[in-house]
């Protein structure tokens, strides 16, 4: 019942978080006229403003932000590794460079012909880091994946810079797309990426109760019904399907798998049926808290959100990084 309870606060917030989207910006709107208006569009600037501007945005900071927190939840109970997230880990780096390829050489400029590349390089770069991560002797260990995964999105981050600096067009689109941003998107593209993250969003709540008997051990877990081989090819669809989307749509935004993973295994325990609930709940309020307060800290002019959930997220790493290296000496 407390666990419930403490679902039912958290879409509260994301419903509050929502509001002041849709209310806070260069032009304030009262909450009162933002539903009006939603409800009756009467050809005002403020019905501008909320429907062509801030309707698109809040829809696809709500996306991209449980996409985001479900994969880094994800990814940290199937690595076991609590400092796993989509941009330590390489995944948005490789979905970046995918997408600066199919931009580029490919001359794609629409989301439903680089969304496939997204997913492509996402995979990709998850693959080469563990793979990375796990040579040598010892094996994979948290800070091994995460020091590959930083190496690698080093690179594929050079990488990027080198193809869309060679592109004049590219790098247009990319000079605001990279800093992970919500704001400048119709509605079209929260209605693309929606069925793909539906989809992850399913895979990823699916697969709480079997990633909770993975988490005693592979042998005990077979022994208990689960089967360790399926579940880790239907989470890494998942991640893939997240990242890729939440990429595709947004550009890199950072460290919200990290923080908010972090943030619901400390409100509900090690049972991932409810973290993995939670981190869909929260991860939308971070990445709309994210995209207000960038929206006022440089009024009138903003902050993208990517760079504010850099700026909450890296002092998390670093400290959970000491931490587990404490842990070890």
């Amino acid at each position: 019942m407390i666990r419930a309870g403490g679902a039912l606060v958290a879409a509260g917030l994301l419903v509050a978080a929502a509001v002041a989207s849709l209310a806070i910006g260069s032009k304030a709107i009262p909450p009162g006229d933002v539903l009006r208006l939603l409800l009756h569009p009467d050809g005002t600037d403020a019905a501008f403003v909320v429907h062509d501007m801030r309707v698109p945005r809040t829809l696809l900071g709500i996306g991209v932000g449980a996409a985001l927190a479900l994969a880094g939840a994800l990814m940290q109970a199937l690595t076991r590794n609590p400092l796993a997230d989509p941009g330590i880990l390489g995944v948005e780096a490789g979905a970046v460079i995918a997408i600066a390829v199919a931009v580029g050489p490919f001359g794609l400029h629409h989301l439903p012909g680089f969304i496939w590349f997204s997913f492509a390089g996402s995979a990709a770069a998850a693959t080469v880091v563990y793979l990375i991560g796990s040579a040598g002797r010892g094996g994979v260990t948290p800070v091994r994946l995460a020091l590959a995964g930083m190496a690698v999105s080093a690179a594929l981050a050079s990488s990027t810079q080198a193809l869309v600096l060679l592109d004049p067009a590219a790098f247009e689109r990319f000079r605001h797309w990279g800093t992970g941003a919500l704001s400048g998107h119709d509605l079209s593209v929260a209605v693309q990426v929606a069925p793909f993250m539906a989809v992850g969003t399913a895979l990823a709540l699916s697969l709480g109760r079997p990633l909770n008997l993975l988490a005693l051990g592979d042998d005990a877990g077979r022994a208990l019904g689960a089967r360790p081989g399926r579940t880790r090819l239907l989470g890494a669809v998942a991640v893939t399907l997240l990242c890729g989307a939440a990429t595709a749509a947004a550009g890199p935004i950072g460290f919200v798998g990290l923080v908010v993973a972090h943030a619901a295994r400390l409100l509900v325990g090690p049972d991932n049926r409810w973290s993995l609930l939670y981190a869909a709940l929260l991860g939308p309020v971070l990445v709309l808290i994210s995209d207000i307060t960038g929206r006022l800290v440089l009024w009138p002019a903003e902050l993208e959100a990517g760079v504010v959930t850099a700026l909450i997220g890296m002092p998390v790493f670093i400290a959970l990084a000491r931490k587990r290296r404490l842990a070890r000496l």
